[in-house]
């Protein structure tokens, strides 16, 4: 065991291997910029594998991996819409998180949780849209999620370049201009998230994009299965167009740490313009409750009420 250094504050973009920071030094490091690549932990390992096993079994005889080369697009979509909602809802899975969270010092009364998301990206010919998007450069802060936001990433299976996550760190800094302002985080769920399956080869709805092209150069960073990539909600990255020819399947899971929610902590808004808010999301590691109310609220904008939302669904109606 490799005696304990002293953290060093980070430059932004800066990322670090299995650093062994206190909580309190890595958020605040991630709140700056800064990545953390982590190796595989018991806890992730197991929830990869029952990914695997989940993933396998839904689409046995075949290798999910290459799907696309025995399944139409249509069938694919059909299984992926009933995987992955049994994913989300298994009950491993609200153990399992808690669990890696404590595997990396994280202080389980204070760290928020929302619920692990099972991701597909497959060859860009096939199934790129709706229930397996590919998603383009994007912040989650554009989505509504708080800039306090840390993001929990890793891989189910080997994963190459031409098949991974894709971080702008030299964005991080930068505003970019975008059109988040279509974007309301409750109005999503009432309107589009159910209908994520219908989308099978082309997709209608309206996303927060750049309004601009990049200069994208990036990193990519290569884990082995269960290998976690930490990074803030406000960095810009992307599902990295696949063209290796074999499916990527992920997991990815954010958390918020509470004195962060309560000090308005994290990175700085340099763009984001959307409306809404994901607190409500959010579990605590010990016992699943919710962010309190009254803290979740203090998050609103005045469109979460009723009398707000046709104005607003309008209003997107005309910018789309």
């Amino acid at each position: 065991m490799p005696a304990k250094r002293k953290f060093r504050e980070p430059n932004m973009g800066a990322i670090y291997f299995d650093q062994r920071a206190s909580d309190d030094e890595r958020r605040k490091a991630l709140h700056d910029g800064a990545i953390f690549v982590y190796s595989p932990t018991v806890s992730t390992s197991k929830l990869c594998a029952l990914g695997r096993r989940m993933i396998e079994e839904a689409f046995a005889p075949l290798d999910p991996r290459s799907v696309d080369r025995h399944l139409s697009m249509e069938e694919a979509a059909y299984i992926l819409a009933k995987l992955k909602p049994q994913f989300i809802h298994h009950p491993e899975c609200k153990t399992l998180v808690p669990a890696i969270v404590k595997e990396l010092g994280g202080d389980l009364e204070k760290t928020y949780f929302d619920v692990p998301r099972l991701r597909s990206a497959y060859p860009a010919h096939y199934l790129t849209s709706g229930i397996a998007y590919a998603f383009h450069p994007h912040r989650d802060t554009w989505y509504s999620a708080p800039m306090c936001q840390i993001n929990w990433w890793f891989p189910i299976f080997d994963i190459a370049a031409d098949n991974c996550l894709a971080l702008y760190p030299e964005y991080f800094g930068e505003s970019v201009e975008n059109n988040s302002d279509i974007y309301n985080y409750q109005i999503w769920n009432r309107t589009n998230r159910a209908d994520a399956a219908k989308h099978v080869r082309s997709d209608s709805r309206q996303q927060p994009k750049p309004a601009r092209k990049l200069d994208l150069r990036g990193v990519r960073l290569i884990c082995p299965p269960g290998g976690m990539i930490l990074f803030s909600g406000a960095h810009l990255h992307e599902t990295v167009p696949n063209t290796s020819g074999i499916a990527r399947y992920s997991i990815d899971f954010r958390t918020v740490y509470l004195d962060d929610v309560l000090a308005r902590a994290g990175a700085h808004n340099l763009d984001a313009r959307c409306t809404g808010t994901t607190m409500r999301d959010f579990l605590r590691c010990t016992d699943l409750q919710r962010v309190p109310e009254a803290i979740a609220k203090s998050f609103d904008d005045g469109t979460e009420l009723a009398r707000k939302v046709p104005a607003l669904v309008s209003d997107m109606n005309v910018r789309s």
